[in-house]
C-alpha cells in the first residue's frame, strides 16, 4: 500500500472506516491488491455525469474468483461496502465511480481479463470481467475470423461481462446480450460461489451451452442487481458470414419518425431483415464529428438552431433521420437482392434517399453502423463526448412500442423538453419487432455547473415525462437509479429488497446499485 488512505464521508451516511480492512486485504492478498493514492481515488471518482463525481475510499485489484471470496469475506468482518467494476468503460452511465462516495472500488477488470476458452464447433467463448469487446474481437480475428460477436457500438474496451449485466445489447442478430449469454460464476454476499444452469452441476460439461436446464434459472437476477459479483460468463458466438452488407435511407423532416416506424416494423416482424434497425437523428451522426459551432455565441444555454443544423445536415448530406440496417449472406448476388427489396419497401413513399453500402463506407458515423452490424468495436461515437466543451454526458434509455403514433409523441415532446433546458436533441432509436429503445444522448459542459443543473434538469423532466406515460428506461447511470427506482411500484421495490438479504444478508455488495439497498445517492 502506498501513503495513508485521505479523509473521506458519506453526506452524513456513516459506513465503518475501511483503515483496517485495506490492511487486512494487502497482508493476505498482497500490496499490489490494494491502492488508496489521493491520484487513484480521483481518477477512480471521476465521472461525465450531471450528478457529479462520486469519491470511493480505496480501490482493490482481485486475480481470481478466489481472491474475491477473499474480499468479500473481509467486506463482512469489517462492515465495507464494495463497488465491482468490470472495466468501466460504460460512458454515460459513471464509468468506474460508486454509487455511494466511500465504497470501496473492486476493479475486476485489472488482473482478471482472461478468455479462459473458446470453442470453434459449438461457437462460444467463457471469459472473465475484464475481458472487453476490442480484446475478444481480436482474438477471434487471430484464430482465423470465423466466428463474430455481438457489439455495442459504444467504448471497444467496454467489458463484456459488464454491459450484459447491465442489460447492454447490440445490433446483429445476437443483440440481446444476456440471452446470448450462458452460464454464470457468481461471488456472493456471504462469500459463497453459485454457479448458474447446467454449471450447478459438479463436473458438468454443457454449462456454457445449456441455457434452460433443471430448476429455477438464477441469471436473471444478477443484471441490473447487486445480488453478487459475476467472475465467470459464457457468451455465444456467431458464425462469421461471407457477406455483410448495409443499407442506409435518409429522410428529410423531424416528423418522417412516425412514417419510419411504420416501415419498420413489418420488416422486423417478419424477420426479413436479420438486423435491429438503428434510427439516427442528424445531431447524433454529425455530432460524433463536429463541435456545437452556436456554443460560444449562446454559452450553451440555448440548442443548436434551425439554420446551423441545416447548413450541418448539407455538409453531410443527410436529413433529419437516417436509418441503417444489414442483411448477411454466403453470396454477394442474393445479399443485393435482399437490399433491393428493402429498398423498394422504403422508398415507395417518395421520401426516402438511398444510400449505398459503398458510399457508408466513407462516413465515419455510418461506418460504426457497419462495424456493428459486423461485430467489429469502434470508438467514433464517443465523439458526441466533445459535442459541447466540458465532457459531460449521460444517456436516458426510454421504451416505447413499435408505432408511428407512439414515436411521434416522444420525438415532440423529448425535443421540447431538451429545448427549454437549451440542449439539442440527440438520439439513435434502436428498434425491433415490437418494441424500439431511445438513447437520447445528453451533452453538457461539466466543466459549467449552470449547464450542469439545467442538464440534471432536463434529464429528470424527460424520465418523468415518459414514465407519466407508461414507459420506463431499460438502464440508467449511478447518479439516477433511486430516482428510477422510487418510479416503480412499491411491491416491486420491497421484493427486490428482499431478494438482497438473501443473497448477501450483510449488504457488503454495492447497496444502493439499482436503488436496491437503500443507500443514498448522489442523484
Amino acid at each position: 500500500m502506498v501513503s495513508a488512505r485521505p479523509d473521506w464521508s458519506d453526506n452524513g451516511f456513516p459506513m465503518n472506516d475501511p483503515d483496517d480492512y485495506f490492511e487486512k486485504v494487502s497482508a493476505v492478498l498482497g500490496p499490489e491488491a490494494v491502492d488508496i493514492t489521493e491520484e487513484t481515488i480521483v481518477r477512480y471518482g471521476e465521472n461525465t455525469l450531471p450528478t457529479g463525481d462520486t469519491r470511493p475510499s480505496g480501490i482493490l485489484y482481485p486475480g481470481s474468483t478466489g481472491e474475491v471470496q477473499t474480499i468479500v469475506r473481509l467486506a463482512n468482518e469489517a462492515g465495507v461496502q464494495l463497488w465491482p467494476v468490470s472495466t468501466g468503460n460504460n460512458q454515460g452511465f459513471g464509468t468506474k465511480s460508486p454509487v455511494r462516495a466511500g465504497q470501496v472500488v473492486m476493479d475486476l477488470g485489472r488482473r482478471m481479463n482472461r478468455i479462459l476458452e473458446v470453442d470453434d464447433t459449438l461457437c462460444f467463448a467463457r471469459l472473465e470481467p475484464g475481458v472487453s469487446y476490442q480484446r475478444l474481437y481480436e482474438e477471434l480475428v487471430r484464430r482465423g475470423n470465423r466466428l463474430m460477436l455481438d457489439t455495442t457500438s459504444g467504448p471497444p474496451e467496454g467489458g463484456i461481462v459488464g454491459n450484459t449485466l447491465d442489460r447492454g445489447a447490440g445490433f446483429t442478430p445476437y443483440f440481446d446480450h444476456f440471452y446470448m449469454s450462458c452460464g454464470l460464476e457468481v461471488v456472493l454476499g456471504n462469500g459463497e460461489i453459485l454457479r448458474t444452469g447446467d454449471g450447478a452441476l459438479p463436473g458438468s460439461r454443457a454449462w456454457n451451452v445449456s441455457k434452460y436446464t433443471f430448476g429455477p434459472d438464477l441469471s436473471g437476477l444478477f443484471l441490473q442487481s447487486n445480488y453478487g459479483i459475476v467472475t465467470r460468463m459464457g457468451v455465444w458466438l456467431m458464425p462469421r458470414p461471407a457477406v455483410i452488407k448495409s443499407f442506409h435511407f435518409s429522410f428529410p423532416d423531424d416528423d418522417d419518425i412516425a412514417d419510419i416506424i411504420e416501415l419498420c416494423r413489418p420488416l422486423k416482424l417478419t424477420n426479413v431483415v436479420p438486423t435491429l434497425f438503428r434510427v439516427c437523428s442528424d445531431v447524433y451522426l454529425f455530432g460524433s464529428q463536429e463541435r456545437h459551432p452556436e456554443y460560444a455565441q449562446t454559452r450553451g444555454r440555448s440548442t443548436l438552431s434551425d439554420g446551423a443544423r441545416k447548413a450541418l445536415r448539407e455538409k453531410y448530406g443527410i436529413g433529419a433521420w437516417v436509418v441503417s440496417g444489414a442483411f448477411y449472406g454466403a453470396a454477394e448476388e442474393a445479399v443485393n437482392a435482399q437490399v433491393e427489396r428493402v429498398r423498394a419497401h422504403f422508398c415507395r413513399a417518395g421520401k426516402a434517399r438511398p444510400i449505398a453500402h459503398e458510399d457508408a463506407t466513407l462516413w465515419p458515423p455510418l461506418q460504426v453502423a457497419i462495424c456493428a452490424f459486423s461485430g467489429i468495436p469502434t470508438a467514433t461515437e464517443l465523439g458526441l463526448l466533445n459535442w459541447r466543451p466540458g465532457g459531460g454526458n449521460t444517456w436516458l434509455l426510454a421504451g416505447m412500442p413499435m408505432t408511428g403514433k407512439v414515436a411521434g409523441e416522444h420525438h415532440a415532446e423529448s425535443r421540447r423538453i431538451l429545448a427549454q433546458y437549451g440542449f439539442e436533441y440527440c438520439t439513435m432509436i434502436v428498434c425491433g419487432a415490437r418494441f424500439a429503445r431511445e438513447l437520447i444522448a445528453l451533452s453538457f459542459n461539466r466543466e459549467d455547473p449552470e449547464e450542469r443543473m439545467r442538464a440534471d434538469r432536463a434529464y429528470r423532466a424527460l424520465a418523468d415525462m415518459f414514465a407519466s406515460r407508461g414507459y420506463a428506461v431499460g438502464r440508467a447511470a449511478t447518479g439516477y437509479q433511486q430516482f428510477h427506482m422510487e418510479m416503480l411500484e412499491p411491491v416491486f421495490r420491497s421484493h427486490v429488497d428482499a431478494l438482497k438479504n438473501v443473497f448477501d444478508p450483510g449488504a457488503v455488495i454495492a447497496p444502493g446499485k439499482y436503488g436496491i439497498g437503500k443507500a443514498e445517492t448522489n442523484g
